[in-house]
């Protein structure tokens, strides 16, 4: 008889969760490991006005060690984040663009795209909202060759600040919208998680440059027939008094694009 079948039954149902705890760490290790060696990505960080914010969320990307590049698009900042970026350009894989005037996160996060290298792109915001301890179930996804695009939904169940409720309403009748217009039943459609192949890109025109590059986004792949997941995530929305920059005239910028796209392109 096994030693372990003549412990208390207790004893064995701790040991046995011990045991999943610790099989669960070790997979979720192989699959970045596995990830880190196979995929190329680059990390899209469209930055504006976020100088207390940016040495903190570069040093995130940098330690989850999956980033092949990170590509920080400065979009004419003017509180010192510009200089504090030149500072870290070349060094540690990060890779600065500063646009000479502020023209909107869609045109920082374009200019990225055009300039990364990688096969996988991943776009992070820059004021520490979404946390890049998250990236392995974002690219797993793809790694496993069931999606071309990830999204990280904010509603599916993943830990967050408790915050924002008519922020919470508004981005949920956009995500409706877009299914009804779309024929999908996306949980986020807002999210600034998104991660992708290079050939979702390719050939596509991106004319938003505001924060209607979400739902301009979201149009063309749905309208293209990509294989989309969605993984939840943890979520720490700041305020309007924290620096929180989406206004309400987005969301009728953003219901205008769903309209727009879902009959031109």
């Amino acid at each position: 008889m096994s030693p372990i079948s003549t412990w208390h039954p207790n004893y064995t149902a701790t040991y046995g969760k011990l045991c999943s705890s610790w099989i669960a760490v070790v997979l979720e290790r192989a699959v970045s490991v596995i990830i880190e060696t196979t995929m190329n990505l680059s990390v899209i960080i469209p930055v504006y006005n976020e100088v207390n914010n940016i040495h903190e969320i570069i040093k995130r990307v940098q330690s989850t060690k999956l980033a092949s590049e990170i590509v920080v698009v400065d979009d004419g900042s003017k509180d010192g984040t510009r200089e504090a970026l030149k500072a870290m350009d070349g060094k540690k894989k990060v890779r600065v663009i500063l646009h000479e005037r502020n023209q909107g996160k869609g045109a920082a996060v374009v200019t990225g795209m055009k300039a990364a290298k990688g096969d996988i792109l991943l776009i992070q915001d820059a004021d520490l909202e979404y946390d890049p301890r998250d990236y392995p179930h974002l690219l797993k996804p793809i790694q496993e060759g069931l999606a071309d695009v990830v999204y990280g939904s904010r509603f599916l169940g993943g830990p967050h600040r408790v915050t924002m409720f008519w922020h919470q309403v508004a981005n949920q009748l956009l995500t409706f919208m877009t299914n009804i217009l779309y024929d999908s039943i996306l949980t986020d459609m807002e999210t600034g998680y998104k991660v992708f192949r290079r050939k979702v890109i390719e050939g596509m025109t991106i004319k938003a440059k505001r924060f209607n590059f979400e739902p301009e986004f979201t149009a063309k792949i749905l309208k293209r027939k990509y294989r989309i997941f969605e993984v939840p995530i943890s979520f720490n929305p700041r305020d309007y008094s924290e620096g929180k920059k989406i206004k309400l005239k987005d969301a009728f910028e953003a219901v205008w694009a769903l309209l727009k796209y879902r009959f031109v392109d």
